[in-house]
């Protein structure tokens, strides 16, 4: 009979990775990325240990959308002082915040735990195509 390997965070390897968001489309992308960030596409996953890889996105501002999500959706965040309710549609994020759109996505779909505040460290979004990352020789990942 076998045993189940469990990995300690000595173990772990980490590679880097890089997303080209131009064309893709947003809930599909978060879906991959925050994958690669819990490290679910190895074999060697432990649900209890940071084993998830380093991930850059750029062009984050050429992100698409699908149907009538422009007009129709909004993220919601409030101050929890009176009438600090601020609502935002993603035409105006995408407009505005274009990182802040792409980085909520993810990040919603990593748990909301200590250990999802540290895998939501190895997330770097970036609007152009531009990055400080090239000394660390990210490898493309492909998102259909």
């Amino acid at each position: 009979m076998r045993q189940t390997t469990m990995l300690k965070p000595s173990e772990v390897k980490k590679e880097w990775y890089i997303v080209d968001a131009n064309g893709q489309t947003l809930g599909r992308l978060a879906t991959k990325v925050a994958a690669v960030l819990r490290g679910k596409h190895k074999p060697s996953f432990t649900p209890h240990v940071d084993c998830g890889d380093y991930v850059i996105v750029i062009n984050a501002d050429k992100i698409v959308y699908t149907g009538d999500q422009v007009e129709k959706k909004y993220y919601y965040s409030h101050s929890m002082y009176p009438g600090g309710l601020r609502k935002r549609s993603i035409g105006e994020m995408k407009k505005n915040y274009p990182v802040e759109l792409v980085q909520k996505a993810i990040t919603g779909m990593i748990p909301h735990n200590k250990l999802g505040d540290r895998i939501r460290t190895h997330l770097f979004v970036y609007a152009g195509s531009e990055h400080p990352h090239t000394a660390q020789k990210p490898v493309e990942l492909k998102v259909d």
